[in-house]
């Protein structure tokens, strides 16, 4: 009796923490929503202002993901299937972006194309990222990249490579057996993979804001339209965008769950 008893107890504050927590987390969010009248985020939203930061986060954020899942495919793959010198010291630089501060991710990008004689000689070629849009793109690659590959990585890790051994018995070179066994088979991972970094670029601010500037209507993506505009009191401008950037977290985070939940990622 005394044992169910502490463990009805157990179960009860674990309940009322998740509770909590849920409460913690749901109430700020709800907060931004509700803050303004529909009829003034409807018209707030359809600004020229917002509507540009839209299309500027989506491009912007599609062009960098599509960036993290051509870097991440052959690089997952190669530490998921093969050891290597030098492996573990690989693993942890390429980490490294998910520890550091997204400024001070920024400040050092900024460093590296802003003041070195490479960054220079991208500018002298035409590819100028300080405070261009090309700097956001670049400033999501480099923050979000690590997600991708972490996600594939667990992914191919879940996938027995004894499926490409049958695949290379029955004829297929081992590239024919990986893109026609292993990728097919890494479909929700990949998928999950995807929507989240695309999410994350999406809300990506510090490192974009270090590298490319919060330059109205050229830089202006929805994180720095939130920044600028409460920066300038205009309140509704910045829970418009406030709005949209949740609205895309949660649909981003509902289709991670859904296909990628088995994927281990940390």
């Amino acid at each position: 009796m005394l044992k169910k008893l502490k463990q009805s107890k157990i179960k009860f504050i674990t309940i009322l923490s998740s509770l909590f927590l849920a409460l913690f987390i749901s109430v700020p969010i709800i907060c931004i929503v509700t803050h303004t009248t529909l009829s003034a985020l409807i018209t707030s939203i359809l600004s020229e202002e917002i509507q540009f930061a839209i299309r500027l986060s989506l491009g912007t954020a599609a062009i960098s993901t599509i960036m993290c899942i051509a870097i991440s495919i052959p690089a997952a793959y190669a530490l998921a299937r093969y050891d290597f010198f030098g492996k573990s010291f690989v693993n942890t630089t390429l980490d490294a972006p998910l520890a550091l501060p997204p400024l001070v991710a920024g400040v050092s990008l900024l460093i590296l194309f802003g003041t070195t004689s490479f960054g220079k000689a991208l500018a002298d070629a035409g590819l100028v990222l300080v405070f261009t849009p090309l700097g956001i793109i670049i400033a999501q690659f480099f923050v979000n990249v690590p997600f991708m590959l972490r996600i594939l990585r667990g992914t191919f890790q879940g996938i027995n490579p004894r499926y490409e051994h049958v695949a290379e018995t029955l004829g297929c070179t081992k590239a024919q057996a990986f893109w026609r066994v292993t990728l097919p088979m890494s479909k929700n991972g990949f998928l999950a993979g995807s929507i989240i970094t695309w999410s994350k670029g999406i809300g990506e601010f510090g490192a974009a804001l270090m590298l490319a500037g919060a330059t109205r209507m050229k830089t202006e993506t929805l994180p720095i339209s939130v920044f600028l505009n409460m920066s300038c009191n205009e309140l509704n401008l910045a829970i418009a965008a406030a709005t949209i950037l949740i609205i895309i977290s949660l649909i981003s985070l509902f289709v991670f769950e859904r296909y990628g939940g088995f994927t281990r990622v940390f």
